[in-house]
């Protein structure tokens, strides 16, 4: 039956395309008329219009194609083409040669390809007639159209898809939910194969579809998210408008229900249980209950309160954001022995409504919690929590401040006992009764020492001392009167000798270390030893103070410099204690303008002008300066004796012991020769005798004339020192022929002589003459070291006497 329909469309688009053709040619005839002439006539050029040669219309060729043969297209044809073969026939452009063939003599055209309009609609070409003796073109070449005629071959598609859509829940019949378009690929503007129509093929219960736009739209007003939350509904699109014979496509529309609130919330159990202890601290969780939405997201917010007063006040419901739970906790302190068991009234309800939907019922729900109090062990409690307490600073020790009292709140009801913190009391002031909670003085209290004492007491269970409380308390000691007025301080005042009688010169007040509650009040008065005294007057002024006036006409520093006035003081009691203060009172010389000038007591004047601590510090500027000043004495004393031990050292040649090896004759750091040259300089000497040395002085010069002459070197001009540098050659000499003597010879020059030699002095200071009358025989018993000068002396002895005689 297909092959049959396809058979006549085919039969009736031949005929169609004959019949365009013929009338396509009736009119080329018409218009141009019968018998054209040549081309290029010149009769037909002089009427102003050229002659078209060809013979041939716009070409059509059906898609689609299946027969065996070529399908014939259309003919081309010249007017100067006389049939005897003379004319060939060409074809270019698009297709020619490949989809297109021409018979070069008769023109026709012939397509041998199968031909599809929806990937190609029209095909250009360019067709040439020529001599086919000289390959000249006859005619100007003329561009055709082959046009692809259309068939219904493609179905409707639908482009966009996969296809989602959403409407809400309980939506209205009607409302729209999407739109879907199909497109077909065949030519819209030939016959009815690109018109396209909708319809349902699955979900019309539910949806339908406007069959002209695509539209969805729901069929039913009961459309129920919790029930069914998605439809997935098949749309078909149809060609031919839908007629018999038409093309279809189908397309998946997956449409999601959303949701509203239209469901309120449950709770899933009427009554909840929950037990907690009774110390449980305010703000513990007791539990949590959630009332279920069948709605989803923003829906399903919940808020929690609680509704009855009771609860109210016990405890406390907030919602977790999270989990949309109702936390509930304590509010306020828990008591088993109170109450064991508490009633709540908790209801949820929605956080945001729907007013739209408020017909369907109240959104909000009702539940009970029960919370179980459990006991536990307490420790016990003050009552009542008094923390004041007051006692007389006179009490005897063992008077009873006071009774704290504290009980056992559990069931039981176990003893207390009680006790004072002693790092509140590590003086132990007050004791407490373990049993009873009697607070006794256990030392004398003083009121001026500590006012107030701040002790803590502890109540614990007699059967366990684990559970303790705490309670502090405030001790405060009342005043007695028990110190006696004093004079605020010792005072001192000064008298002009020539003051008038009644002149004020002091006014007293006194000081009282207790407090009556009452106020301080004071009198004044002066002491029964101070009754004859006609020099000054006391008078009591009523405001705790008493003036000090001058009784007579002037005073002499010369006969009474200072006066002792005694002072009684009684204070208001009771009992009224009393005490007897001195006012020192000094007489002074004043100028004419009243202000004091001197006083004969040096102190007084001292204390009038310097405080005591300027007086404490004057004093060890003094001793300081004392001790500075001895020890500097002893210094110069200590400094003085030392130069005269210095001065009595017995200054002789020393012969000093070396215990390392010298550096010989090289060596100059052995010893210094500027001690030989201190107190003679050789080069002077040898200038003012002549240059005479050793060996100079000739033959009849004695060494031993030389040495006696050695001590007058003051006053003669005419000394000659070459005997000490004969003396220090020799030395050196017999050192360095010994070996066994030390490498460093040291002579030195003393200009003065120690005292306290145990031999007598050989100083020319006494022997100045040359006709001294000395004698120093006495050398030889000086021992072997002295030899050499004893012989010495010895023989300028003898020249003196031979001299001499």
């Amino acid at each position: 039956m297909a092959k049959g329909l396809r058979g006549f469309l085919w039969t009736m688009l031949l005929l169609f395309c004959a019949i365009q053709e013929l009338g396509s040619w009736a009119m080329h005839t018409a218009v141009e008329g019968p018998g054209l002439g040549e081309p290029g006539d010149p009769a037909l050029l002089a009427g102003g219009r050229v002659k078209r040669g060809w013979v041939w219309n716009q070409f059509f060729v059906v898609e689609e194609y299946t027969g065996t043969e070529p399908l014939y297209v259309g003919k081309i044809h010249s007017d100067s083409d006389e049939g005897d073969g003379s004319i060939k026939y060409t074809i270019s452009g698009e297709g020619a040669g490949t989809i297109f063939l021409i018979d070069e003599i008769t023109g026709d055209i012939h397509a041998t390809e199968r031909l599809d309009r929806e990937q190609k609609t029209f095909y250009t070409l360019r067709a040439q007639a020529r001599d086919r003796q000289t390959d000249q073109l006859l005619e100007p070449e003329s561009e055709f159209i082959i046009k692809v005629q259309d068939i219904n071959d493609s179905e409707p598609r639908f482009l966009e898809g996969p296809y989602i859509g959403s409407v809400a829940e309980l939506s209205p019949i009607g409302t729209s939910v999407m739109q879907v378009m199909a497109s077909d690929a065949d030519d819209p503007t030939y016959g009815s194969s690109a018109r396209v129509v909708y319809s349902v093929l699955e979900g019309e219960q539910h949806f339908t579809v406007d069959s002209k736009t695509g539209v969805i739209r729901t069929a039913v007003a009961d459309l129920d998210r919790e029930t069914q939350d998605r439809y997935e509904v098949v749309i078909r699109a149809t060609d031919m408008a839908g007629q018999l014979g038409g093309l279809s496509g189908s397309t998946t529309v997956t449409i999601v229900v959303t949701d509203v609130n239209d469901n309120p919330p449950r709770f899933p159990q009427k009554m909840y249980q929950f037990s907690i202890v009774e110390t449980a601290p305010v703000g513990t969780a007791i539990g949590r209950v959630k009332a279920e939405d069948s709605d989803v997201g923003e829906n399903t917010d919940m808020t929690y309160q609680v509704k009855d007063e009771e609860g109210v006040e016990m405890f406390k419901v907030t919602t977790d954001s999270n989990t949309q739970e109702a936390i509930i906790t304590v509010q306020k302190p828990l008591d088993y022995e109170s109450k064991k068991v508490h009633t709540v009234v908790v209801e949820a309800l929605n956080k945001f409504v729907d007013p739209r939907f408020v017909d369907l019922g109240t959104f909000r729900d009702q539940t009970i919690v029960r919370v179980s109090v459990l006991d536990v062990d307490e420790p016990p409690e003050f009552r009542p929590p008094s923390n004041l307490m007051e006692v007389q600073e006179d009490a005897h020790v063992g008077s009873v401040v006071g009774v704290v009292t504290a009980l056992d709140p559990d069931t039981a009801n176990h003893p207390v006992r009680y006790a004072i913190d002693r790092s509140t009391d590590a003086e132990r002031i007050f004791d407490i009764d373990a049993k009873t909670g009697a607070i006794v003085t256990g030392k004398v209290l003083d009121r001026e020492t500590a006012g107030w004492h701040n002790i803590t007491v502890l109540a614990m269970e007699a059967d366990n001392h684990s559970q303790v409380s705490r309670a502090s308390l405030r001790i405060r000691i009342l005043d007695v009167n028990d110190n006696p007025p004093e004079l605020a301080t010792p005072y001192e005042a000064a008298v002009c000798e020539d003051a008038k009688p009644g002149q004020l010169i002091q006014t007293i007040s006194v000081v009282d270390r207790d407090e009556p509650q009452s106020g301080h009040r004071f009198y004044f008065t002066l002491a029964p030893e101070a009754t004859n005294n006609h020099h000054f007057s006391l008078l009591d002024i009523q405001d705790n103070t008493a003036a000090v006036h001058t009784q007579r006409v002037g005073f002499n520093r010369q006969e009474q410099d200072v006066y002792l006035l005694p002072i009684l003081v009684v204070d208001s009691g009771p009992p009224a204690l009393s005490s007897t203060g001195t006012l020192t009172i000094r007489v002074c010389g004043c100028d004419s303008n009243g202000a004091i000038q001197s006083c004969n007591s040096t102190a007084y004047v001292v204390s009038a002008t310097l405080s005591p601590g300027a007086l404490i510090a004057l004093l060890v500027c003094v001793l300081i300066l004392v001790v500075l000043v001895l020890l500097i004495l002893t210094l110069k004393r200590h400094h003085k004796s030392h130069l005269t031990s210095e001065d009595d050292e017995d200054m002789r040649d020393n012969v000093i012991k070396y215990n390392d090896e010298g550096g010989g004759e090289q060596d100059t750091e052995a010893y210094d020769m500027s001690a030989l040259r201190s107190l003679y300089d050789f080069s002077e000497i040898k200038a003012g005798d002549g240059g005479g040395g050793p060996g100079e002085g000739g033959p009849g010069r004695n060494p031993a004339s030389e040495l006696h002459a050695l001590p007058q070197w003051v006053q003669s001009p005419d000394l000659d020192f070459s005997v000490f540098r004969d003396y220090i050659c020799r030395k050196v000499e017999q050192a360095d022929e010994d070996l066994s003597v030390p490498p460093y010879d040291s002579f030195q020059t003393y200009a003065f002589e120690g005292s306290d030699s145990p031999v007598l002095s050989l100083s020319s200071i006494n022997t100045w003459s040359s006709s001294s009358e000395q004698d120093f025989s006495y050398l030889g018993g000086w021992g072997p070291r002295f030899r050499q000068l004893a012989a010495l002396y010895a023989g300028r002895r003898g020249e003196e006497d031979s001299e001499e005689s």
